[in-house]
């Protein structure tokens, strides 16, 4: 069993940044896909970001929102920069086995309670 739980959210103004965290334990997670999704109000969730054998973004985050994992710490990070208002969401960490389906929230075995992210205008 993975336990992912995930910190950094809060408020912010358009243009600012956040960092979010997700801390795993139960296993070390360093070859474990990880990936974050949100779920905006009304809306399905959606895939944002992965670290896996490589890592990739949803368009809408892309040279803006930035990856990465300290395998030492056992966390992921995703670092949220030009944060729009469109950009807030309850963001979740996730982990898979494996390197397929990375952006397919179904494919994920391991989910943590999610953080919130709110970018006022």
């Amino acid at each position: 069993q993975v336990q992912l739980v995930e910190s950094g959210g809060g408020l912010v103004q358009t243009g600012g940044s956040l960092r979010l965290s997700c801390a795993a334990s139960g296993r070390t997670v360093s070859s474990y896909s990880m990936g974050w999704f949100r779920q905006a109000p009304g809306k399905e969730r959606e895939f944002v970001a992965v670290s896996s054998i490589m890592s990739a973004y949803a368009d809408s985050v892309k040279g803006r929102f930035t990856i990465s994992r300290d395998n030492s710490k056992n966390t992921v990070y995703l670092q949220m920069n030009s944060l729009k208002p469109e950009d807030t969401a309850v963001y979740y960490c996730a982990a898979k086995t494996g390197p397929l389906r990375v952006t397919d929230d179904t494919a994920y075995t391991y989910w943590g309670q999610g953080t919130q992210v709110t970018v006022s205008s």
